[in-house]
């Protein structure tokens, strides 16, 4: 079992990225909320990690903090919940929220996230509800208020190119090839859709 890694980031392709670790390359898959977290490239990382053997692949899934591995293991064990709806999950929501909208029975938000109908809204609401229950999400000291704008703004700036006609996996990119620190969610837009022009 592989629980941790560290080492030097050297590729960062969302949702993908490699990690060197002493000459050995791991190709590890990660929620965009991860991503957004991560430092420069040839820059020292460590990830909490959660390593699934199939008959047809051995696949690495890395994360920020440890609450966000706890979701995505409690998610995996769901009907109808697989490795990659469990990370559209992770990268729509925040953990904080997720909780609330298990607790508030909140299928609507839920149901906004890629890959997420209603009937699997309904189970994740029933089957999470226990599993939930006690969560503490913090880890450690709260992020920032300017962490927590810039998470809100490329979310939003997602959001909108989605709603636009784009794909998830591209407006994420597109988003993440023009993110600058301090712009607001309609900045990142209007340069995106400049950019295309």
């Amino acid at each position: 079992m592989i629980s941790r890694l560290t080492g030097v980031l050297v590729e960062k392709r969302p949702p993908w990225l490699v990690i060197d670790c002493h000459g050995v390359g791991y190709e590890v898959e990660v929620p965009m909320t991860t991503v957004w977290s991560l430092p420069d490239l040839d820059t020292q990382v460590t990830l909490l990690t959660h390593f699934v053997v199939r008959d047809d692949a051995h696949l690495l899934f890395g994360f920020a903090t440890e609450t966000e591995r706890k979701l995505f293991r409690c998610l995996i064990k769901i009907s109808g919940v697989g490795a990659k709806v469990a990370l559209a999950i992770l990268s729509g929501i925040e953990v904080d929220e997720f909780v609330q909208c298990v607790h508030e029975s909140n299928a609507a938000r839920l149901t906004a996230l890629p890959g997420i109908g209603k009937k699997t809204a309904e189970r994740l609401i029933v089957e999470m509800r226990d599993r939930v229950g006690d969560w503490a999400t913090a880890d450690g000291p709260a992020r920032s208020a300017s962490s927590s704008a810039k998470a809100d703004a490329i979310t939003d700036a997602i959001d909108g190119l989605i709603a636009l006609g784009y794909k998830p996996p591209e407006a994420s990119r597109l988003v993440l090839e023009v993110n600058t620190p301090g712009k607001s969610s309609e900045e990142l837009i209007r340069e995106i859709l400049k950019s295309l022009a």
